[in-house]
């Protein structure tokens, strides 16, 4: 007479795949790798970005294709180019707009500094009324310092506690990860010319 014994494993299932996680660690996953980007392209960096959604540089690669334009379908923006002052109140609005968790990144030399227009009319830097979280220099920064942007975001929010951050409504980063200051990005990602120059 032979006893049956329950087990908590299943024999129909021994033989496949098995992943044991927190729940924190598969939120940051799935948070890290569908960023859906809320495109506030207010001058010339903005061609960089559109470059950044084709082909060549693939940003869906990142799980970052979806432009939305709508700010309550979106948690990341990127501000790109001048922001003069007479804007500044919509891209607050935007932003306000913006369900939580939301990141920004100020892309370009205009938009983190204000660039070359020391000017009455423009913001010298959207981080008087937004909190960037990466500054991406160059004047326009090229589509792989976008990328890279991008993933300095995806690393934060990797670190960052969901659960926790989902009760309190603020973004909650583990202090023994703390990022010290801003992250920067150098735009300048052109490769050296070897060879002649044609004339």
């Amino acid at each position: 007479m032979s006893k049956r014994i329950e087990t908590a494993v299943d024999p129909k299932v021994e033989g496949r795949d098995l992943i044991v996680t927190r729940v924190d660690a598969a939120l940051d996953w799935v948070r890290k790798n569908s960023c859906w980007p809320m495109p506030m392209g207010l001058a010339c960096c903005a061609i960089e970005l559109m470059a950044a959604g084709a082909s060549r540089f693939d940003i869906a690669r990142f799980g970052s294709e979806v432009m939305r334009f709508s700010p309550r379908q979106s948690d990341l923006m990127i501000v790109a180019g001048t922001c003069v002052y007479k804007t500044a109140g919509v891209v607050k609005r935007i932003w306000d707009q913006m369900a939580q968790p939301k990141w920004c990144i100020a892309m370009g030399a205009c938009a983190s500094t204000g660039g070359m227009y020391r000017s009455y009319a423009v913001v010298q830097g959207v981080d008087h009324f937004l909190p960037v979280d990466v500054y991406i220099s160059g004047c326009p920064p090229r589509p792989e310092a976008l990328l890279e942007g991008l993933m300095a975001i995806q690393r934060k929010i990797a670190q960052e506690r969901a659960i926790k951050s989902m009760k309190t409504g603020e973004q909650v980063v583990p202090l023994y990860h703390r990022p010290k200051g801003p992250i920067i990005i150098h735009g300048e990602y052109a490769p050296p010319f070897k060879g002649e120059w044609i004339r």
